[in-house]
């Protein structure tokens, strides 16, 4: 294993900027070059960094060890399949596909190469800062809201992918059971697909969870309810209000850990310490991320139906 891990990016878009920045600061790591096939945007970035820019896939990945993919999501699984093929580790944007049939060629591809596949739902790591994780009690409900205003990325997926996928699997981590109904109601606006959507969905176990996802909002509100037989907790994550009657040794704090501060870059952290055995596994893996799209699409299919 190289002394520094020769990072690459896959797409010169917001995303993009935001991991090439993560592996310039990484310990460990470089930001060695930036991939997109759109003129000169892989160049203007990676030169901020000290990386190399090119139009080339193959040539971008002859250069790298590790790979991130922050392409649109329709092209993930591209970016993902191209990178394993040339056996290259993979850290994938959320989602991790748009399709099942995709996700499951990407985690065939990096099974059978037997290498590192991670998957972009850093917010994991926001739970695990406050304690939820190994509670002696399950959660029976969740009440999720992420709304903001409209944006340019990632008009090629819903609000479903773009949006509420993080509180999906966020949900799908904390009760571990399977979700066995979904039903939905949508508005279509400004990207000409479901831009603000509202979801109720119930698991195997009893839990039920509310997602209510929106990107034609006024305003960002960012709020989640989660309801235990011993009490509730309910936090506002934008001002960080907090109100814990559960009993349980909950972090209020949560916000001033190193984790929450930057999740995206324990993130990363975490998938380039499993590329170099330091760890057993990535924060989220390639199959928890496939459960999580196997949701949204479910909830998809909901709205249209």
């Amino acid at each position: 294993m190289a002394e520094i891990l020769r990072g690459g990016v896959i797409g010169a878009g917001v995303f993009g900027g935001y991991h090439a920045r993560q592996y310039a600061n990484a310990a460990g790591a470089c930001l060695e070059a930036v991939y997109d096939p759109v003129g000169d945007r892989a160049s203007v970035l990676a030169q901020q960094f000290g990386g190399r820019g090119f139009t080339d896939l193959e040539a971008f990945l002859a250069e790298v060890d590790v790979v991130t993919v922050a392409s649109p999501p329709g092209l993930h699984a591209q970016g993902a399949l191209a990178a394993l093929g040339a056996g290259k580790s993979v850290y994938v944007e959320k989602p991790l596909a748009v399709s099942l049939a995709d996700a499951d060629r990407i985690i065939a591809a990096a099974r059978r190469q037997s290498l590192v596949l991670a998957c972009g739902h850093q917010e994991r790591l926001v739970f695990q800062a406050i304690g939820l994780f190994g509670l002696p009690q399950a959660p029976i409900r969740l009440e999720a809201v992420r709304h903001g205003p409209p944006s340019e990325r990632s008009l090629d997926v819903s609000v479903v992918l773009d949006l509420m996928i993080h509180d999906l699997d966020l949900a799908l981590s904390l009760t571990g059971a399977d979700a066995i109904t979904a039903e939905a109601e949508g508005v279509r606006d400004y990207s000409g697909g479901w831009d603000h959507v509202t979801a109720d969905v119930s698991f195997s176990t009893g839990f039920s969870a509310v997602f209510d996802a929106s990107r034609m909002a006024p305003e960002r509100k960012r709020t989640m309810k989660l309801v235990y037989p011993s009490g509730e907790l309910e936090i506002d994550f934008l001002t960080r209000a907090f109100r814990n009657t559960t009993g349980f040794d909950l972090n209020p704090d949560f916000a001033d850990t190193p984790a929450a501060r930057d999740p995206l870059g324990a993130s990363i952290a975490g998938f380039l310490a499993c590329v170099r055995g330091e760890v057993s596994r990535p924060v989220v893996t390639g199959e928890e991320a496939a459960q999580a799209l196997d949701l949204a699409l479910a909830i998809e299919q909901a709205l249209e139906t």
